[in-house]
This record gives C-alpha cells, sequence and structure tokens, in this order.
C-alpha cells in the first residue's frame, strides 16, 4: 500500500521521535477548529508507562484524535494495552479480572528484589475543572500480584497516597488529604483495586482538603470511564450472528446485530454512516442493513439500489474493517460495550475509543477517509480516539485531519 510523503502530523500539530524502549517525547497537542473538548469534560491528556512491557520512563502526550506510529515491536499495542488496564481499574475492576497475565507486563530485563518481587508501573493524567490531575499506580507482579503503591495528586499536592507496609496482609495503608484538624486521614484500602475510585466511600467530604481530594477523584475516575478498545475481527463479521443485546464487542463480531438495532434508533446518524460506507467500499451503496434469517440470526447487507444486496461475506477484509470502526465513531456508550460513568452526566463524560490497528487492511482512500471523520466526531468534544499505526507519514497528507497528535514510537 503506497503512502504519499509527508509531515509526522498533520497542520496544527506536530510530532517528536519517540523511543518506547527508554523514554518518549510525546507530540504536541493540535487545537481543534471548535477550541477542542469543553474545559470541564474530564480527558485524559497524558500517559506514562514508567515501566510497562517494552516501555520505560515513556510519556505520551494524548490529543482529542491521538495516533501511534511505529513499527512492530514498538509497543503501540501495550500502549493502548495500559490505557485500557486504567480505565478498568478506574471503573473499579479487580487487579486479577484486568491483568490476566501480569507477568507479560514487567520489563523484560526487571531483576527480582531480595524478595523475589518484580511489577510495573504505569500512569496518567486527566484534565478538568480541578485543572491537571496525575495518578500513578505500582503493581507487584511476582510472587502474587498486587497493588503495593497508588499516588493522586494535583498543583503539587498529594491528595492519596498508598504504600505497602506489610506483606503478610492484604491490604495497603493508604493516607488522603484532609487539611483539617489533622492533615491526613489513614485507612487500609485493599491491595486487588485502585484506590482512587473507592475514596468516595472513605471521605466524607466535611472539610475543604477532603472536598479537594473527592472532586480529584472524581475527574480521574470520570475520565478514565467509557472507553472502548477494539480490533474489529473482519473473519468474524462475514456470518449471521445471534440477535441479543445490540451492543458492540471490541471485536465487532455482532456488527450485524448492532446494525439490526441502530439503523431503527436514528435515521439521521444512520444516514450520514450510510454516506461514510459509500465512501469507503468499492460500488454503489444506498444502504447498510440487517435482516434476520432462519434460526434466529441476523445478517447484515449492504443495498445496492438496483435491487441487489451484497452480504459481508463478499466484502474485502479492509472494507469489513473500514465499515467497522466508521460505525464505532457513529455510536456512543449506549450502543459500544463500555462501562460510562451512569452517575454522572452524559454531557460532561468523553467515550475514548482505543483502535489497535488503526489503518490494518486499509488502502489509501479508505484511511484518509477514516482519518477526516474521525477528525469530525473527536472536534465535537465528546469523543476521543487513539490509534495505533504502523507509519504516521500519510497523516499530514490526509485533508481534513487537522488537529492529530502523533507520538512515534521506536523499539
Amino acid at each position: 500500500m503506497a503512502a504519499s510523503p509527508a509531515s509526522s502530523a498533520s497542520s496544527g500539530s506536530s510530532a517528536s521521535s519517540a523511543s518506547s524502549g527508554s523514554s518518549a517525547a510525546p507530540a504536541s497537542s493540535g487545537s481543534s477548529a471548535s477550541g477542542g473538548p469543553l474545559p470541564d469534560r474530564p480527558r485524559v491528556t497524558q500517559l506514562r508507562l514508567s515501566a510497562f512491557a517494552g516501555h520505560r520512563r515513556a510519556v505520551l502526550r494524548l490529543g482529542p484524535l491521538t495516533v501511534l506510529a511505529g513499527p512492530s515491536g514498538s509497543g503501540k499495542t501495550s500502549a493502548l494495552r495500559a490505557y485500557d488496564a486504567l480505565a478498568r481499574l478506574g471503573g473499579g475492576a479487580e487487579l486479577g479480572a484486568v491483568f490476566a497475565d501480569p507477568t507479560a507486563c514487567v520489563p523484560e530485563r526487571a531483576r527480582p528484589d531480595a524478595q523475589h518481587r518484580r511489577g510495573f508501573r504505569i500512569g496518567c493524567t486527566a484534565d478538568g475543572a480541578q485543572g491537571p490531575v496525575h495518578l500513578d499506580v505500582a503493581v507487584q507482579a511476582e510472587p502474587e500480584l498486587r497493588i503495593v503503591g497508588e499516588r493522586l495528586t494535583a498543583d503539587g499536592v498529594v491528595l492519596l497516597e498508598t504504600a505497602l507496609r506489610d506483606p503478610g496482609r492484604r491490604a495497603v495503608q493508604a493516607a488522603w488529604h484532609t487539611a483539617g484538624s489533622a492533615p491526613v486521614t489513614r485507612a487500609p484500602l485493599p491491595d486487588d483495586r485502585l484506590g482512587t475510585p473507592l475514596l468516595p466511600l472513605r471521605v466524607a467530604g466535611k472539610t475543604d482538603g477532603q472536598r479537594r481530594v473527592l472532586a480529584a477523584a472524581e475527574q480521574m475516575v470520570v475520565a478514565l470511564r467509557s472507553v472502548f478498545a477494539c480490533d474489529p475481527r473482519p473473519g468474524r463479521m462475514r456470518e449471521p450472528v445471534p440477535a441479543g443485546s445490540g451492543r458492540l464487542l471490541g471485536g465487532c463480531d455482532n456488527l450485524a446485530d448492532v446494525l439490526w438495532r441502530t439503523r431503527a434508533e436514528c435515521g439521521r446518524r444512520h444516514a450520514q454512516f450510510v454516506a461514510a460506507v459509500r465512501t469507503g467500499c468499492a460500488g454503489p451503496v444506498e444502504d447498510v442493513l440487517a435482516e434476520p434469517v432462519l434460526g434466529g440470526v441476523v445478517r447484515a447487507l449492504l443495498d445496492r439500489g438496483d435491487g441487489v444486496r451484497t452480504g459481508l461475506a463478499r466484502l474485502g477484509y479492509g472494507e469489513l474493517r473500514y465499515l467497522a470502526l466508521a460505525l464505532v465513531l457513529f455510536t456512543g456508550p449506549g450502543v459500544l460495550a463500555v462501562d460510562p460513568a451512569g452517575e454522572v452526566p452524559a454531557a460532561l463524560q468523553t467515550l475514548t475509543v482505543l483502535a489497535d490497528g488503526f489503518d490494518r487492511g486499509l488502502d489509501v482512500r479508505q484511511r484518509a477517509e477514516l482519518l477526516r471523520l474521525a477528525a469530525r466526531m473527536c472536534d465535537r468534544g465528546h469523543i476521543r480516539l487513539v490509534g495505533a499505526v504502523a507509519d504516521a507519514s500519510w497523516v499530514a497528507g490526509a485533508d481534513g485531519s487537522g488537529g492529530v497528535t502523533v507520538v512515534h514510537l521506536e523499539p
């Protein structure tokens, strides 16, 4: 597939090379035409991989639309995996459910300490009404999985800090900012969950310091929630699927089931989706629909407008990935299999799409159109996207892709 020579980021943004093996210099974030996301809408603006898989001391700046670029082995997938892990931990998931194979997250050359312990460290920054709030987490992977340290800070003030004091106890000692008669409050927290999302259950909010802790924790949790990690698998999209909940899975296997639902829910959004499919698929496309077939299953079809309907089984690999990613960008938390913060108004939430292999299998026309679509949707402020590509030289040449943040990773 040919890619026209271009600068590493589109107009309005810049990028500098980053090495995932040592340090990662972030690309600067471009501003969108409408001025970017709302100032009080919490969003993750930085991912820190202090020691995670192949990354050491890596700092990745994230804009509304971010492209992680680098060859195979540069750590694009592991960076997305770390982001997804933080999102799930922020939602209250147990450590073991998030890291099924924790030793794979430990840097390869990391040496165990005297107690034979090895682990990894990840973190992020969430911007919003409280300003930049920083979260850093240290996880022990061996000999047993547990959180051994967590720190939540803002404006140089440590709002929450935990540490493993007694390896024989399944708890960490936590201290959070109080600024009352006592500067901090101390209490144990479990070592198998992140402490930040637990703070609303433990902090009374009676002092200014406690209210500051709660506000910062809420900003971090809301910024991390509503993450949809996807990597469409065309091989599984070609067959009819059982009619179910209509919530799109990360592999987009049940795309037909979701189309069965979304086509009837919002005619305007569906028309925009069809227009995007028309641009990225070969031949005429008048509609994209799903229909039931025998056995309680549904199949997806392209209506060619001349009486011919083409099943997804006849579409090419790139066409299917393009179609699936376009559908993801046009939908929201109510359609995607994500866990939004139900207690927070939708106007204050942002859906973040993590798209591994964003340009995999796409031709020049498809990837440019998908990037333009992503830029248009991200410009509205309610959606953000972090996509991984092997080579970002084509990004600057994609018309209308202003405001793309490109972060270069190297093995």
